[in-house]
């Protein structure tokens, strides 16, 4: 760079051809940014103004079940539960849990030592009873025919008639007597009440039982009823015969039952209304004392319907896009939903859209409110 003087005789610089040439390079830069930002610029706009290819359905309104669900119980029809009626020590368990037993067949055995020698000792009491009578007898028999005679006096007659009828009510009373022992002694020998799987055992041999000891249970395979409680407020819409599902943990219906007793009182513990249902299970996938979901239809209505796939979950929040007509092209707008029970691969909605609606439902990850969208086939 050279010293150059301007015409006012102010001293000034004078760029040579190396520094014109760098200051010519910055200017090209900076043009080339600028046009490269403007170009940005418009390729994003030209991406938000591109239509996303989306699937819509038509949202219908079809008919759909007024359903709660509700924690049940179920409970055998046929189970017994096996409690002793004497007291005593357990001696012997001649089952085991699970075991198919008949009527009548013998489950335990509690010790009869002490019932069985006061049954020895009313047995042997009517034996002399029996000896007392047969002499009474001959006393009678030997009296009468003096009395025929003229022997005797016939208060002697009637004495002996008394004998003899107070033996016989003796020996009467008796019998009676070592019948109750007997049936006693049979209590010592616990039974099957009917065709049954045995249930837990919870007692040991050499336990100590009372009347009040739960020694096991019978459960005869086949019929169940749901023990289901209901909300006091909704016990004025119970109706005998009212449809009920039981389903499992995936909302799948295991079986079908109608409400066969409504509770006339109320828990006054929980406000509930008991209600039961009767449950054929003829495949044995349910069992006694089981915990299921009841699943009660009240009734039916019409409303609109969402597949799952097109429904997203934001914060505890349901929402679905749906595509409007604006300025005549298709937008995507998100919507918040309430949603009630799944009935196939649809949603039920409580409230958010209406029937006729435009869903969408695939690309909805790539959609972002107010976004156009151009629908596929």
């Amino acid at each position: 760079m050279r010293r150059a003087f301007s015409p006012d005789g102010c001293a000034g610089f004078t760029p040579d051809v190396s520094t014109r040439t760098a200051l010519l390079a910055v200017v090209i830069l900076a043009a080339m940014e600028f046009s490269c930002s403007g170009g940005a610029a418009n390729g994003v706009q030209a991406q938000a103004d591109a239509a996303v290819p989306v699937k819509i359905q038509v949202a219908q309104s079809v008919p759909i079940s007024d359903t709660t669900e509700y924690v049940a119980t179920l409970k055998s029809r046929d189970s017994a539960v096996i409690m002793p009626q004497v007291e005593g020590q357990i001696t012997e368990i001649r089952v085991h849990s699970g075991d198919r037993v008949s009527p009548g067949a013998v489950l335990m055995q509690i010790d009869p030592t002490k019932q069985q020698a006061t049954v020895n000792s009313q047995e042997h009491g009517r034996a002399a009873q029996e000896a007392n009578l047969a002499y009474a007898q001959q006393q009678y028999d030997r009296i009468s025919a003096l009395a025929a005679a003229g022997v005797v006096a016939k208060q002697e007659l009637d004495q002996a008639k008394s004998a003899l009828d107070t033996a016989q009510a003796q020996l009467k009373s008796l019998d009676a007597q070592v019948q109750e022992q007997q049936v006693q002694l049979h209590y010592y020998r616990v039974t099957a009440p009917s065709t049954g799987i045995v249930g837990d055992i919870p007692v040991h041999v050499g336990d100590r039982v009372t009347t009040t000891t739960m020694l096991t249970s019978v459960d005869k395979p086949g019929s169940l009823e749901a023990y289901v409680y209901i909300p006091v407020e909704r016990s004025p819409q119970l109706k005998m015969n009212m449809p009920v599902q039981i389903v499992n943990g995936r909302g799948e219906v295991m079986a079908d039952s109608r409400v066969s007793f409504i509770s006339p009182q109320v828990d006054n513990t929980t406000q509930t209304v008991l209600i039961k249902s009767r449950i054929a299970n003829n495949e044995d996938r349910l069992r006694n004392l089981q915990f299921i979901r009841a699943r009660v239809i009240w009734g039916m209505h019409k409303g609109p319907v969402v597949p799952v796939i097109a429904v997203s979950r934001v914060g505890g929040q349901y929402f679905v896009f749906v595509a409007e007509n604006q300025n005549g092209k298709l937008v995507a707008h998100q919507k918040p939903l309430s949603i009630g029970e799944m009935t196939g691969n649809d949603y039920v909605v409580l409230d958010g859209i209406k029937p006729g609606d435009k869903i969408i439902v695939s690309g909805v990850q790539f959609l972002v409110d107010g976004a156009t969208v151009s629908p596929q086939s």
